[in-house]
């Protein structure tokens, strides 16, 4: 990918989440992953239901997710965590009702609206141990060796450099961390018109890796212990296929073995004092 193609797709992520955090929860919902047009009014595709959880808070809540990574993270108490994406603040306030008191949770987003809204959020709550940072998923904000655990919310697949964004995972990740990271991924190609439609990448789909691709990736970098946590088949309704596709491609899409899928992938950083694989220190 161009650096000026990678630069385009950030600022359009950026604008469409701009608007997502302006929005209410219902109008993200029922819009294609949170943003674009309406997708209709009981078109909850992809989030997943978090109030039954611990450290639940609805104001941080904009329906986002395509999984429930803090659920599969084994976070414990005393620990440091780091939310990558992390929006208005909802699986923050999930991991931070799982470290306590003695533990710390960094959230980083690139768009100013979410920090905002999360930093509001975690004021009227009152938790001085959730720190909100606005920095790039491919070049966090934070020092080397920091984190237990890193967890992230369909976030992952709307990078345009991939292998940078888990490099940086394996960075902030002390020896003997993990991370449990929900994400949009695809078993077979897309068509082409969904591929080449922009809104679709800010909505989650078009900027997904094939599945054995993204395992292969996170492997790369050196990370062990690789296991999908959770799976689960995502299914588009036709009216918002039919807006990229045509009648017959969507037929032939439909009858196709490819599909769109929602995964948590859990996998752990080695416990050694080995830099980053493939830079030649070790």
């Amino acid at each position: 990918m161009k650096t000026t193609d990678a630069e385009a797709l950030k600022a359009l992520v950026k604008e469409k989440y701009t608007e997502v955090a302006l929005q209410s929860k219902g109008e993200n919902e029922t819009s294609c992953c949170g943003v674009g047009g309406s997708c209709g009014t009981d078109y909850t595709i992809f989030s997943e239901n978090y109030d039954q959880l611990k450290g639940y808070h609805a104001d941080a809540d904009l329906g986002l997710g395509c999984g429930l990574p803090t659920e599969f993270a084994q976070i414990k108490v005393g620990d440091t965590v780091v939310d990558l994406g992390s929006g208005a603040g909802n699986d923050c306030f999930i991991a931070r009702a799982m470290v306590g008191e003695t533990g710390k949770v960094i959230g980083v987003d690139m768009t100013e609206a979410m920090i905002a809204k999360a930093k509001l959020n975690a004021e009227k709550l009152g938790f001085k141990n959730v720190d909100f940072r606005l920095g790039d998923i491919e070049d966090l904000p934070m020092a080397a060796n920091k984190a237990d655990v890193v967890v992230s919310n369909c976030v992952m697949n709307l990078v345009p450099d991939k292998d940078k964004a888990f490099k940086e995972v394996y960075r902030v990740l002390k020896p003997g961390g993990h991370f449990s990271i929900s994400d949009v991924v695809l078993k077979g190609a897309l068509p082409e018109g969904i591929v080449k439609e922009a809104e679709m990448y800010a909505g989650c789909v078009s900027g997904a890796l094939e599945m054995k691709d993204y395992l292969d990736r996170i492997a790369a970098i050196g990370f062990k212990n690789i296991s999908i946590q959770k799976e689960k088949s995502i299914v588009i309704p036709d009216a918002i296929l039919l807006n990229y596709l045509s009648v017959e491609e969507l037929a032939q899409y439909k009858a196709s073995a490819h599909g769109i899928y929602s995964i948590t992938v859990y996998a752990d950083k080695p416990n050694s004092t080995c830099c980053t694989p493939g830079t030649g220190c070790c």
